[in-house]
């Protein structure tokens, strides 16, 4: 199995010190998260898209080309680009101006978001979401694999032999489609047989299990082989402790912070408690042991050769402590059970 971390940049008032960082601290905190990422030895880091608060996270490529400039090996993925809303010409430019700054280390994750606050902020209706992101998709690859596009559309003023520069320096950057709620990412995905990253963060296994089954159905119907399949999973809020008690005591008042938060109460989460959450849910909060066996049971479910995981929220200490404790204790248990080939022709290239 392969490891990615991501953030959302969300940056709330510790529960616990009641300090928080300023908004430069919190940039340069996320920075420093993903140069450890690659000094523990995991393969990714992601940056989500989000605008409004407690997010700051609404730049992603800028993020990410700061963070491409402290790292060497790393995949740097968005997690995701709310494609929905954006302008397929100016996602063109930036992200083939950062797959250059990375030296081809990018990796696109698309999606409609969840927060419905950036639909009125770009002009469209959430009702408008998927056929949005529909048709700015199929803009944007063939502005990334053609020259010369001309086009017409809803969403955007019309293109007349448009080149758009720079143009990506991997042919072609890896496009994964953001799975989370419903069967149009995962028919997009199967279409053009492209990998699906679930984001299997807010509702039971069964709901996620659903939407990954669907697009193998999907893959075979468009003709391509679904025991290829590529998929990747993220997971709930991580905390490792000595005991599933310990780490419920101290990781239960920053799962309260966040629950009071509007983005998560928009999720609507079908789960009554923490404990709840971790009984039927994908939070990974426990012992070592305990945590290697849901994530196992969660892949023997999706079939995933990618996870994601994230330390949001929590102080900057406990997030190195979270993520090293994961390197020494779980990742190699993972990598040992589960095999994954994903992105080992990328670190090839990168390290030669």
């Amino acid at each position: 199995m392969k490891f990615i971390w991501f953030s959302l940049v969300m940056n709330l008032t510790n529960p616990l010190t009641g300090e928080q960082f300023t908004t430069s601290e919190k940039f340069e905190n996320i920075i420093k998260q993903a140069e450890l990422t690659e000094q523990l030895g995991f393969d990714g880091y992601g940056i989500g898209e989000r605008h409004g608060a407690p997010f700051l996270s609404s730049s992603p490529p800028l993020l990410l080309s700061a963070i491409a400039a402290r790292t060497s090996r790393i995949r740097l993925l968005t997690a995701v680009t709310v494609l929905s809303v954006l302008d397929p010409v100016r996602v063109a430019e930036d992200y083939a101006t950062l797959d250059h700054l990375s030296g081809g280390r990018l990796e696109m994750i698309i999606g409609k978001g969840n927060d419905p606050r950036h639909y009125p902020l770009f002009g469209i209706t959430e009702e408008e979401q998927w056929d949005s992101m529909e048709e700015r998709y199929e803009l944007l690859r063939r502005l990334w694999q053609e020259e010369n596009v001309s086009w017409e559309g809803k969403y955007r003023p019309a293109l007349h032999q448009v080149t758009t520069q720079p143009r990506p320096l991997q042919r072609p950057i890896p496009i994964w489609h953001g799975s989370a709620s419903s069967t149009r990412s995962t028919e997009l995905a199967a279409r053009y047989g492209e990998p699906i990253f679930s984001s299997n963060s807010f509702h039971p296994q069964a709901k996620y299990k659903d939407l990954i089954d669907h697009y193998r159905e999907r893959l075979a119907y468009y003709g391509h082989d679904p025991q290829k399949a590529v998929v990747g999973a993220g997971a709930g809020s991580l905390y490792i402790a000595n005991t599933t008690e310990e780490a419920i005591r101290r990781y239960r008042p920053y799962y309260q912070a966040f629950q009071a938060t509007a983005a998560a109460q928009h999720n609507q989460s079908p789960f009554t408690s923490l404990e709840d959450n971790i009984a039927r849910g994908p939070s990974l909060i426990g012992s070592p042991d305990q945590i290697i066996e849901k994530i196992l049971n969660y892949q023997a479910a999706f079939g995933h050769q990618v996870l994601s995981l994230s330390v949001d929220g929590l102080s900057e200490a406990e997030q190195r402590e979270q993520m090293e404790r994961f390197a020494a204790d779980i990742a190699p248990v993972l990598r040992r059970e589960v095999p994954s080939s994903v992105w080992e022709e990328q670190v090839k290239r990168v390290s030669v």
